[in-house]
């Protein structure tokens, strides 16, 4: 996400959001209030549809403001969500920039499109070698050939045979969370039950 958010007020008046649309090259901006909680977005189509003209436009726009154009309530994602729930949720919305909030549903970012296109935009090749070699060597200390990595549009497929279920559980979460992986199908076996995910022991 970009962390330094061009943010509008209800009252803010329509000339100076499409003044800003233009000198940050935006396509819209979040409305917040005096908490700095997101209440809505303002679109290029959401002042032009009010007759907000854009910067220099028509003076008709000069009474419009941010609370009486925006689109509310606004879509937003935790800082904490997946990349993918955000791509889905602008898929789904047909929508190009969500606000990220935090826990108090305070605007702290913006995610693009084109932020989610340029981790999505990972080779597979790329993505293989962090997972079989941050992960499988360097993170779980195995031998290279212990698992089975293979990746297809960012589908991750594990494979092999590890001596717990914890390791196997660790492998997993650490894969979902390499940039670029959509998915992880996990086809990896184990000799024993741990009862809970252990971390591998440090080399000697």
């Amino acid at each position: 996400m970009t962390g330094d958010v061009v943010r509008a007020r209800s009252g803010t008046p329509a000339g100076q959001l499409a003044r800003w649309l233009v000198e940050y090259d935006i396509s819209g901006l979040p409305v917040v209030d005096a908490d700095d909680k997101v209440i809505g977005i303002v679109s290029a189509t959401d002042l032009a549809r009010a007759g907000g003209g854009t910067a220099g436009g028509p003076a008709a726009g000069a009474a419009l403001t941010a609370g009486a154009v925006m689109s509310a309530p606004a879509r937003t994602v935790r800082a904490d969500d997946s990349v993918v729930r955000a791509a889905r949720l602008m898929g789904a919305s047909g929508i190009e920039r969500l606000p990220v909030v935090d826990e108090e549903a305070r605007l702290i970012g913006m995610l693009t499109r084109r932020d989610v296109l340029r981790i999505f935009a990972r080779s597979d090749a790329d993505i293989h070698d962090e997972v079989a070699d941050d992960i499988v060597v360097r993170a779980l200390w195995l031998s290279p050939d212990s698992v089975e990595v293979s990746v297809c549009d960012g589908v991750v497929t594990l494979g092999g045979s590890l001596e717990s279920s914890g390791q196997v559980a660790i492998a997993v979460r650490m894969t979902r969370q390499v940039y670029g992986v959509t998915a992880v199908v996990n086809r990896l076996t184990y000799r024993r039950e741990a009862p809970y995910p252990q971390q591998p022991a440090q080399p000697v």
